[in-house]
């Protein structure tokens, strides 16, 4: 990519995002940085920015966004409402971060779009691609399997090259004021991390009493409303079985949560829809590895390519494959390893 292109830096206030800004200004490129505000409680988080782009000697540009953030909230509670478990970071990747905030940066005339993500674009013969990053432990190329392939040329990731401890390092050696900046495991909108109060204060309507079955449909007990539960929970189900009992199953049409002991959340096929294929779709079956949620490891898998979806089969049984979540599908190409694509984990058949 040459450095006479103008790019424009996500920059969140975080030491990760300011960081790539100061590398891409080592490299020479022409810099500016831009903050969204996505949800009211941003002002720490911009100050922050702001600081950071003063220290590197680049122009901020403020964006509000929460108008178009409202959507991602939106799908948040709606997924909960229907027995799934959502993935916001996922889809703000795609609509947000890599569809409004690159339509602004077009419009200032920028021609790449950089964050701060532990992820990598490289060339390939057939174009650029999405790679996981070099620190396995901090790769966040999960996240990004559902952005548009025609986006990666347009993409710059400095940051996918490095560990976290030399982000860190490059930071404190240049005196960034984030260089010491906290680690941040949270949904940006709910920093408090206690999302059954943001849903239940949003849509008071969710908090519903229904019933707690097993998997022959005997009643074990009663909830408070299924937005409680996701696939593979344990602690507070709040019923004693005499051994560890899961959450296997939430049925938003009857209100029902099925518990059952380790090996009913125990699968080894799994059905993705909406597939978002970022290499060219397979027409034969496909040896893969596959995430079913972002902290999974990545299992060996067999992908069946069917229209827009993806069945997939994996050679172990995994745990918690939840509806709702993203199956990224991942290949090695030579020492690299490739998001082939993702796709969201659909409904299982009732039990």
């Amino acid at each position: 990519m040459s450095i006479n292109k103008r790019v424009f830096i996500a920059l969140s206030g975080g030491v990760d995002s300011s960081t790539a800004a100061a590398i891409l200004l080592q490299r020479g490129y022409k810099c500016a940085g831009v903050f969204m505000i996505t949800h009211d409680g941003a002002e720490k988080s911009q100050n922050s920015a702001q600081r950071a782009a003063e220290k590197l000697g680049i122009e901020l540009h403020i964006i509000d966004l929460r108008s178009e953030f409202e959507r991602i909230i939106e799908y948040f509670c709606k997924q909960y409402e229907s027995g799934r478990t959502p993935n916001p970071c996922v889809v703000c990747n795609r609509t947000i971060k890599f569809g409004k905030l690159w339509e602004f940066a077009k419009s200032k005339g920028a021609d790449l779009l950089a964050t701060g993500h532990y992820a990598r674009i490289l060339p390939t013969p057939d174009g650029y691609g999405l790679f996981a990053a070099v620190d396995q432990i901090k790769d966040q190329s999960y996240a990004l399997a559902m952005i548009e392939k025609k986006m990666l040329e347009h993409i710059i990731l400095p940051i996918g090259q490095f560990t976290k401890t030399e982000t860190r390092k490059i930071a404190q050696q240049i005196k960034l004021p984030t260089a010491d900046s906290k680690e941040s495991q949270e949904i940006c909108f709910i920093p408090d991390n206690d999302y059954i109060s943001f849903i239940e204060n949003r849509c008071p309507e969710l908090i519903r009493k229904g019933t707690v079955i097993d998997s022959r449909g005997q009643v074990l007990g009663e909830h408070n409303g299924i937005h409680r539960f996701t696939i593979g929970q344990r602690r507070g189900v709040r019923i004693a079985m005499g051994k560890p009992y899961y959450v296997v199953k939430v049925n938003a049409k009857s209100n029902t949560v099925t518990l059952g002991p380790k090996e009913k959340v125990m699968r080894i096929q799994l059905m993705a829809r909406d597939v978002n294929w970022l290499i060219e779709r397979p027409v034969s079956r496909l040896r893969a590895k596959v995430k079913i949620r972002y902290n999974a490891q990545a299992a060996d898998a067999t992908v069946f390519a069917e229209g827009n979806s993806a069945g997939i089969e994996l050679d172990m049984p995994a745990a918690a494959i939840t509806p709702g979540q993203l199956a990224a599908i991942y290949i090695q190409q030579g020492a690299d390893i490739r998001v082939a694509g993702g796709g969201w984990i659909d409904d299982f058949p009732d039990l």
